[in-house]
């Protein structure tokens, strides 16, 4: 991969039902993403929380709107630092949703102008993150609508379909485009999604517009659960 070398008082978890698939018994669950905190920013993965639980990585080029789409995600203004220079996320930084239950905001890809020796110190950390967290259950791959499936984009998606993780692909910045070609272009990147052959789900986010929303948090509850019953 180019740049990423791949070798009590308030409940935050509702039981909303039990299902029955291939005979085992899958709890489905519902998070209050509100109740989201900060935990800790590391550099590696050496200084993250105990590899235990699950964890939800978010990933995507420096300028896709990462922390942005945290913030909306979990309602709160300042959750995620967000800025108008793209690459300001060079730490692995770490939020909790629920006990044992986090969301992983990692180095922004491909844009940041910042010296190369930082760069690869924190392409380093994303790749050791991706290839030995074991507690990582999906991954969420952001990219700007009006640039989807960039290469590396792209090598990223396949890396993890490889690995048997699912993905969640946000065309970010969706209220750029007009309805009619809002539709349209997510209607074809979820046609070539198909190519990845694998667990690849797309859909349209906004932060300003806040839609994509509901969609985003139905495929996280989704992964949170099933992470419990591996």
């Amino acid at each position: 991969m180019r740049g990423i070398e791949l070798a009590g008082a308030r409940r935050s978890v509702i039981i909303v039902a039990n299902s029955l698939e291939r005979g085992n018994v899958v709890a489905t669950v519902e998070l209050a993403f509100q109740n989201t905190h900060f935990i800790t920013s590391a550099p590696n993965i050496g200084k993250l929380p105990p590899d235990e639980g699950i964890e939800i990585a978010f990933a995507g080029r420096s300028n896709a709107g990462k922390s942005s789409a945290l913030n909306t995600l979990t309602r709160q203004k300042n959750l995620a630092r967000t800025s108008k220079t793209p690459g300001r996320t060079q730490l692995i930084n770490v939020f909790e949703v629920a006990p044992d239950k986090r969301l992983i905001d990692l180095p922004g890809y491909g844009f940041a102008k910042v010296p190369m020796a930082v760069k690869e110190k924190w392409q380093q950390s994303l790749s050791e993150y991706l290839q030995q967290r074991d507690s990582l259950q999906g991954l969420v791959v952001m990219m700007d609508i009006r640039h989807p499936f960039r290469e590396t984009d792209q090598e990223l998606i396949y890396w993890a379909v490889a690995s048997e993780i699912p993905v969640l692909v946000l065309l970010t910045k969706a209220d750029k485009l007009k309805p009619g070609q809002r539709k349209s272009t997510l209607l074809q990147a979820r046609e070539a999604a198909l190519a990845f052959q694998g667990d690849v789900t797309v859909e349209a986010f906004s932060s300003l517009k806040k839609f994509g929303v509901s969609e985003t948090e139905r495929v996280l509850n989704r992964w949170f659960a099933g992470g419990e019953n591996d």
